[in-house]
């Protein structure tokens, strides 16, 4: 009996372009001394889609939910 594949049945953040993504997003945790386990994001006052960068100076520590409400307003804007 053959093993399941599980790299095929796991895609999740798989393309290259998440890949990415992922890495600017751990970047900018290690920048600001986020632990693993810590409940802050890693908030970019202007985003990487908007030509921000992961210097310490466009970076802010932010609740969650703080970080999903910008998100979600400066979405709908564009």
């Amino acid at each position: 009996m053959p093993g399941r594949n599980y790299k095929q049945e796991y895609k999740y953040h798989g393309t290259a372009e998440q890949r990415k993504k992922r890495g600017m997003r751990n970047k900018a945790r290690r920048k600001l001394g986020l632990k693993v386990g810590d409940p802050r994001e890693a908030d970019h006052k202007l985003s990487l889609k908007n030509g921000g960068g992961n210097s310490r100076k466009n970076l802010r520590a932010v609740s969650r939910s703080t970080n999903r409400k910008k998100g979600a307003r400066s979405a709908s804007k564009v």
